[in-house]
């Protein structure tokens, strides 16, 4: 057993309690990195969108570990650690570009886009002084290389050897809901990235969450994009890790809210420009919002016609990155791109959706911070982690740290 997990116990209750001192733990946080990111996982990475022509690239992480992710003159895809074997300066400073090599701004040492190292300045000294002896070898400290798996677009990547095939590492039920959305060729609409005041599985814990998506979001409420009343439901992998959760667009009309007198129920309201909500049921199956996550950090997202793709970042115990990606498809025509950016402003970091999400995670970072040795109580829906036909569970989250558990075997 790791010093951490001697000193760290997981409460008898299980799944139904979660240790404060998880969100707090620098010993627990760096642990994460070893055995969850660096792991037998798998870590989005990005859009294959995103790298459109060959000789591109595009910054990404494996967790708190930086990567760059690469397309080759003959358009294969490649991954490594964005680290120079010499002093291990970032290689990649820019977010994304064009390259046919990259070359380190430190020391000028070069490398192709699989990342081998193919040249070091003044090897061989100048003018038959320093340089470097003829039997180190540098490119033995090179870049750590990722495997990497692309499904329906979404490009993968992993440290391990040990990580299952990408597909059966998801499980088919959350295959088929990612082709259910990644349906079509990509076209990218823009994005943008927030800084959130938490640790990362506080975010990913509120993903997961579907008991409070219409409780926090006075607009899913007031109007009407996604009430606990509406026919819906969610999926729990088999692993727990990952999970779908999915309301049908149609409300029928239900006063649960009103009735209790909710603050998420609002009256009297209404939008200067109501064509923001206007959408058109692309799929065919009537489902107005489906949030999916692939644990660790990966979170795809429709939302009517918005369209996104999030990953999270691992900064530090209590900071994290959130990077949004919203998405069309190359099909579509202009009504449809216009309908979908208009519909980005529900989401994002000041999304009229997503907004609080950004916030109610710092809350509780702020809260337990000398609470260490207490527990939050998990036991909405029961204990169980079975996928059901009604979002008032936390059945995802419980599946959530079932699979952390077992990663970090504590």
């Amino acid at each position: 057993m790791t010093i951490a997990a001697e000193r760290r116990r997981w409460p008898a209750e299980g799944l139904t309690r979660v240790p404060y001192w998880v969100y707090s733990d620098r010993d627990v946080y760096e642990e994460e990195q070893a055995r969850i990111f660096r792991g037998p996982t798998w870590n989005f990475l990005c859009l294959e969108a995103e790298l459109p022509n060959p000789n591109t690239y595009r910054r990404s992480g494996l967790g708190a570990m930086p990567v760059v992710v690469t397309r080759d003159r003959d358009g294969m895809l490649h991954a490594f650690e964005n680290r120079c074997a010499h002093r291990g300066s970032l290689l990649v400073l820019n977010e994304c570009g064009e390259a046919r090599d990259i070359v380190c701004v430190y020391h000028n040492w070069s490398y192709d886009l699989c990342g081998n190292l193919t040249g070091v300045a003044f090897r061989k000294g100048l003018r038959g002084k320093g340089g470097m002896p003829q039997e180190c070898r540098p490119e033995t400290y090179g870049p750590r290389k990722l495997r990497l798996e692309t499904l329906a677009g979404l490009v993968f990547g992993t440290l391990s050897a040990d990580a299952p095939p990408l597909e059966r590492y998801l499980g088919s039920e959350i295959v088929a809901r990612i082709r259910r959305v990644m349906r079509a060729p990509v076209k990218i609409l823009g994005g943008y990235s927030q800084t959130l005041p938490s640790n990362w599985k506080l975010y990913m814990e509120n993903v997961k969450d579907t008991y409070h998506a219409s409780l926090l979001h006075t607009f899913f409420t007031t109007f009407r994009l996604n009430r606990l009343s509406q026919q819906g439901g969610i999926v729990v992998s088999d692993s727990g890790g990952h999970h779908v959760s999915y309301a049908l667009a149609a409300d029928t009309g239900s006063r649960e809210y009103e009735q209790a007198g909710m603050r998420a129920a609002q009256e009297g309201f209404g939008l200067e420009a109501p064509q923001l909500l206007e959408a058109v049921d692309e799929f065919g199956d009537g489902i107005g919002l489906q949030i999916l996550s692939v644990f660790p950090t990966f979170v795809l997202q429709q939302t009517r016609n918005s369209l996104a793709v999030r990953r999270l970042v691992p900064q530090g115990l209590d900071e994290t990155e959130l990077a949004w990606t919203c998405f069309g498809f190359t099909s579509d025509d202009d009504d449809m791109t216009e309908r979908r950016l208009r519909q980005a402003n529900l989401i994002g970091p000041a999304g009229y959706i997503s907004m609080e999400d950004g916030a109610a995670p710092g809350f509780v970072q702020r809260a337990v911070a000398n609470a260490a040795d207490l527990l939050s109580v998990v036991e909405m829906g029961g204990a169980s982690v079975a996928s059901d036909d009604n979002r008032v569970t936390e059945a995802a989250v419980r599946g959530f740290w079932k699979a952390y558990r077992g990663y970090m075997e504590i």
